[in-house]
């Protein structure tokens, strides 16, 4: 039962979370932002579709139940939260799902993003591993977490590519030492 709920908060979660970069995308490009890396865009969709879809058959299929260490994945799942908030909030109107970029802004400095350049990959990250770690689902946690990686090994350099042409994002870069 404990499966169920989460799975569905998470997955509403994320529905409300691409409501909100709908409207962000909306008013970005109001401003004269535009998209990059659209090509990739529908993989990544597929990548976090079939994980909820590995995640709910493999845990049912093999009647998995919580993790001995649930409660420690849980306590970590919900930090994992918090810092999605952070990387939210801290983005505000500059959050979005795609690769949405508006020329002559200054990339945000603020939040997590005063010490990470990518927090929000790393937060997708955890989560991928993490909400299967909560119930031994462990093919869907290894195997999504190394195509989270190739995904990201795309997403990433095309993200900084785009910023570093259009943004600040370079000097951003050269004068904080972040890690990436």
């Amino acid at each position: 039962m404990i499966f169920y709920i989460i799975l569905s908060i998470v997955i509403v979660q994320r529905l409300l979370e691409l409501v909100i970069a709908k409207r962000n995308e909306k008013n970005m490009r109001a401003k004269g932002a535009y998209e990059v890396g659209a090509s990739h865009y529908p993989l990544m969709i597929l990548l976090h579709v079939s994980f909820f879809i590995s995640l709910l058959v493999e845990v049912t299929t093999f009647n998995l139940t919580p993790s001995p260490l649930f409660l420690v994945f849980l306590i970590l799942f919900l930090c994992v939260q918090g810092l999605r908030v952070w990387c939210l909030t801290s983005l505000g109107s500059f959050w979005n799902t795609k690769i949405i970029v508006l020329p002559g802004a200054h990339v945000v400095t603020k939040g997590p993003y005063k010490y990470l350049r990518h927090p929000n990959y790393l937060v997708v990250s955890m989560e991928i591993a993490l909400l299967p770690l909560m119930f031994e689902a462990y093919f869907t946690a290894i195997c999504f977490t190394i195509l989270n990686a190739m995904m990201l090994s795309v997403r990433i350099p095309t993200e900084e590519r785009a910023l570093k042409e259009a943004t600040n994002y370079e000097q951003y870069v050269q004068h904080k030492n972040i890690v990436s």
